[in-house]
């Protein structure tokens, strides 16, 4: 996508009341990010699936217009060999003008609420993935060496762990839940995610001390050491840990939660049925 075609979509989107506060493109070849300014979760939740639908229009419009073949696809992970799109969260809470996560007097400039927040996320990690990567093809984004937050961990400064703390600090201050990606549900991925840093804070959950170096660099061995597990590798195994969680399938609520499983069940059967070129290249003429 050039640079123009990109300013077009973002003066579109901010006819539409969005507040874009960055667009510019990514690593994979035709990957971009478009990031617009926070509000509360409802209402975000809201902006997010307007935002894919307008996308879609605007592009299809300009398309017809220019004659050219585009195309948009918030597909987890389109094309084998290259970086996967997620949906990078940017979460804090306020009571009424105050960022509960800011503290000016500690060292980090995180309070403890922010803290226990992350340590709520990180234990209930497993059960949310299947809530925020929901379907098969969000575990081919999920993979060590292309970006993706694959490690259960935090860091101040550290784009390979699960959880990077942004610099920006007093009303800014936020935490940024990485794993997500474009197939979730922003309703349910944002009430999991909250209901998950609430049980931090509710039951003082310790997060443990912040990983500051690159994961992928280190061996299966070291990541052990520091008690730095791994998140659902499968859809299969994301929903059986959401379903051996009962914290986060109570957020959901039993209807939802039932209906959910029942779908990601009926999907893994579908897929993992299938014979795909891969499987025929590799073995087709043993």
């Amino acid at each position: 996508m050039s640079p123009d075609f990109r300013r077009e979509l973002t003066i579109n989107l901010e006819e539409l009341d969005f507040e874009v506060e960055a667009s510019h493109h990514e690593v994979a070849p035709g990957q971009n990010e478009i990031a617009f300014k926070f509000k509360d979760a409802l209402k975000t939740a809201d902006a997010v699936i307007t935002f894919k639908q307008a996308i879609k229009a605007i592009v299809d419009n300009m398309a017809t217009f220019d004659q050219m073949d585009y195309k948009v696809t918030f597909m987890p992970k389109p094309f084998f060999g290259v970086n996967g799109s997620g949906m990078h969260c940017h979460q804090s809470v306020f009571k009424g003008d105050k960022n509960l996560f800011s503290d000016p007097n500690s060292e980090t400039g995180l309070s403890k609420d922010a803290m226990r927040f992350m340590g709520g996320l990180l234990k209930h990690a497993p059960a949310v993935t299947a809530i925020t990567n929901p379907i098969v093809n969000s575990y081919k984004r999920l993979v060590p060496g292309y970006e993706a937050p694959v490690y259960m961990a935090y860091g101040l400064k550290n784009r390979s762990a699960l959880i990077r703390v942004p610099s920006a600090r007093g009303k800014a201050t936020r935490i940024e839940y990485r794993s997500p990606d474009p197939a979730c549900n922003p309703y349910l991925a944002f009430a999991v995610m909250l209901e998950a840093g609430i049980d931090g804070i509710k039951n003082k959950i310790d997060p443990g001390d912040p990983v500051e170096i690159n994961i992928y660099e280190l061996t299966e061995e070291e990541r052990e050491e520091r008690g730095i597990k791994v998140l659902p590798s499968s859809l299969w195994e994301a929903y059986h840990s959401l379903e051996e969680d009962p914290y986060i399938l109570n957020a959901l609520g039993k209807h939802i939660s039932e209906k959910f499983l029942e779908l990601k069940y009926k999907e893994w059967d579908e897929y993992r049925v299938q014979v795909f070129g891969y499987e025929q290249r590799k073995y087709l003429d043993i």
